[in-house]
């Protein structure tokens, strides 16, 4: 199985200055080789530079800047410009495919917080023991630096990378051949829809509530914001007032998503606890949050008739604040460490199909409360009815597979 541990790290100030270095120049690499991409295409017959080419051309880097990027790991660098060869392909695959292209853009201060290394002990030591909870980590040109371990790595260790939050220094350890912990069967196998005036509804029909972390942290977010809005552009990089006005909006965005994790985590893991199968929606959330398109007033050039685009415009941000993908993707994790099995079902008229005599149609759904059959009169809640149709879809999945 494959595992991925995230601890905080605990630099000494001189540490913190040196991987504050560290993403300095890897980001001043990762720029320059997208530079050197960009001058090629365009000045040198439209010429296309892949990764092995700007790899090779590491030593004479490493040797001409001693100071700089010859004091970090080969190894990270090279994970580096893979990054940014990864970003073109993925730009080249969007283009083939009629999508937004979306050009890697060259990375700001702000932007660039994470460094690979993709192997332990290659410029990146683990140094952990079993019986030590507060452990070390070794970086090539910065040292061992202290790591706030609370809880015991299993498997072992494939890659390492340092990341900053805000202020913060992380250590994330990606980790494969870690031993599963199955629980003890329950026999029981239940439905789950995902919604956004309920978190959840199960197929047994109990309620989890939606916390909603970004709107209750949505007043602090709006003075903060405002007050970084007030700096003029000319004062913005030197600025320490603005630089600590930065720092208060990136704390209330980490604070909000830290909340919305821990819900995840703890939701998650009682809904593993207490079933053998779980069975959820097949969801495309990107579609569902996608923007209406603007419809052209045929009587007005120039002018757009209503599309909801403001409606549209709430429910994607309680969509997003609801974190369904992140959920998803932490009970999937779950499941397989507990040896547990999470069923994803198509979600098409899941809310629209009576459970009593099967009828569908977009009638039954008279609220995003309530649901009523214009067939056989079933009423009950929305979610719940949903939740209820997503139990039987996997239950003929169950039975196709015996």
């Amino acid at each position: 199985m494959y595992t991925v541990y995230k601890f905080r790290l605990r630099p000494t100030v001189r540490q913190a200055r040196a991987l504050g270095e560290m993403l300095r120049d890897h980001r001043s690499l990762y720029n320059g080789a997208l530079q050197e991409r960009r001058d090629a295409y365009r000045h040198v017959s439209k010429t296309d530079i892949k990764y092995a080419a700007q790899s090779a051309q590491l030593k004479e880097i490493r040797a001409f800047d001693p100071e700089g990027q010859g004091r970090w790991s080969f190894s990270s660098q090279q994970a580096t410009l893979r990054r940014l060869d990864k970003a073109f392909d993925a730009f080249f695959r969007r283009v083939k495919a009629g999508l937004t292209p979306g050009y890697p853009r060259f990375k700001g201060a702000g932007h660039f917080d994470t460094v690979v290394f993709p192997k332990d002990g290659d410029g990146c030591r683990w140094d952990s023991t079993p019986s030590d909870r507060q452990t070390r980590v070794r970086f090539q040109g910065i040292g061992h630096v202290r790591v706030h371990q609370h809880r015991p790595v299993r498997g072992r260790v494939k890659t390492i990378s340092v990341k900053r939050e805000g202020k913060h220094w992380y250590v994330v350890l990606a980790c494969d051949e870690v031993p599963t912990a199955p629980l003890p069967a329950s026999g029981s196998i239940i439905g789950i829809d995902m919604g956004v005036t309920h978190f959840l509804t199960t197929s047994d029909g109990e309620h989890y509530e939606n916390p909603r972390f970004l709107e209750a942290s949505a007043e602090a977010l709006a003075v903060a914001q405002r007050h970084l809005s007030t700096f003029p552009k000319r004062t913005r990089s030197r600025s320490k007032k603005h630089r600590s006005a930065v720092l208060t909006v990136t704390k209330l965005y980490g604070k909000i998503r830290r909340q919305r994790r821990d819900h995840h985590h703890k939701t998650a893991k009682a809904l593993i606890r207490g079933h053998d199968v779980i069975a959820h929606e097949r969801l495309n959330i990107a579609g569902m949050t996608r923007a209406p398109k603007t419809k052209p007033d045929p009587d007005r050039p120039g002018a757009f008739l209503p599309n909801g685009a403001s409606a549209k415009a709430g429910l994607n941000r309680s969509i997003l604040d609801s974190g369904w993908g992140q959920f998803l993707s932490i009970l999937a994790q779950k499941a397989e460490s507990a040896a547990r099995r999470v069923i994803a079902v198509d979600a098409r008229n899941t809310s629209r199909t009576c459970p009593q005599c099967g009828h569908v149609a977009r009638e039954n759904r008279v609220t995003q409360e309530r649901f009523e059959c214009t067939a056989c009169g079933f009423f009950a809640n929305a979610d719940h009815v949903g939740a209820r149709n997503v139990l039987s879809r996997a239950g003929l999945v169950l039975c196709a597979e015996a």
